[in-house]
């Protein structure tokens, strides 16, 4: 292997490190390496759930991550509300950043929340407000195929995926991403967009044409539903290693 490449993969919303797990192998085995943190609130972190857990929550987690081990030259990924977390992370560190990835995932700009940038975030907040913690949003239903579990119809996937689920806080979803940092603009992008089984009422932001350092967007697509680490692994594996 000729390039090692340090990935820093960051999970979606209700969802934890165990995500990547079929993608960190592959992309350990051709000599690159690779971090699939759980943010405060999932995984081995789910008891630290609060209303106080937002996302600056998470961004001071990746920003933790990223400085304990003093790592660099990162490629970046968030797949989902994950697109949140990376981009406040790139506007504190940018000089550690060497490309965000976003992978079928919120793209915000600076002052936008989850909300301004997927207005069905607010649909979820609303059908949490009258229950008795109206401030924890449980993970979505599974649908009909093609839309399954996030987009996970293989029964066994979808009975595993429910056991690494846990509840949203709210203010995960209002807290604005802040991007005011020049040098976060200049990092380059690559988007990787889950198409074929959008849910109705889910809408996705086109991306434009033009990155915000000038450069034309690099845009790839997956014919997949949303969780493509585990739908197509192999195939996000190649495009993680493609981005760079």
């Amino acid at each position: 292997m000729s390039h090692s490449t340090t990935y820093v993969l960051v999970h979606g919303a209700w969802h934890d490190g165990q995500s990547w797990n079929r993608v960190a192998p592959l992309l350990t085995a051709r000599g690159h390496r690779v971090f699939t943190p759980s943010l405060t609130g999932h995984g081995d972190k789910a008891h630290l759930l609060s209303p106080e857990t937002g996302l600056t929550t998470h961004v001071d987690d990746i920003v933790g991550l990223i400085l304990d081990h003093d790592l660099g030259d990162v490629v970046l990924a968030g797949h989902s509300y994950g697109g949140m977390v990376i981009s406040g992370v790139a506007n504190r560190v940018p000089q550690r950043i060497s490309r965000l990835v976003y992978i079928d995932a919120m793209v915000p700009t600076h002052g936008e929340n989850a909300i301004d940038v997927m207005p069905f975030t607010q649909v979820l907040i609303d059908g949490a407000a009258g229950s008795a913690q109206p401030w924890r949003i449980p993970p979505l239903p599974e649908f009909r195929p093609p839309l399954g579990l996030f987009g996970v119809t293989d029964p066994g996937d979808i009975a595993w995926l429910r056991t690494t689920l846990s509840d949203e806080s709210v203010l995960c979803f209002q807290q604005p991403a802040e991007m005011d940092n020049p040098a976060q603009a200049l990092i380059p992008r690559v988007h990787i967009l889950c198409v074929g089984s959008e849910p109705d009422g889910v809408t996705r932001r086109p991306v434009p044409n033009t990155q915000p350092n000038g450069r034309p967007s690099r845009v790839y697509e997956v014919e997949t539903g949303h969780n493509s680490m585990i739908t197509k692994p192999v195939e996000l594996s190649d495009l993680l290693q493609r981005s760079v």
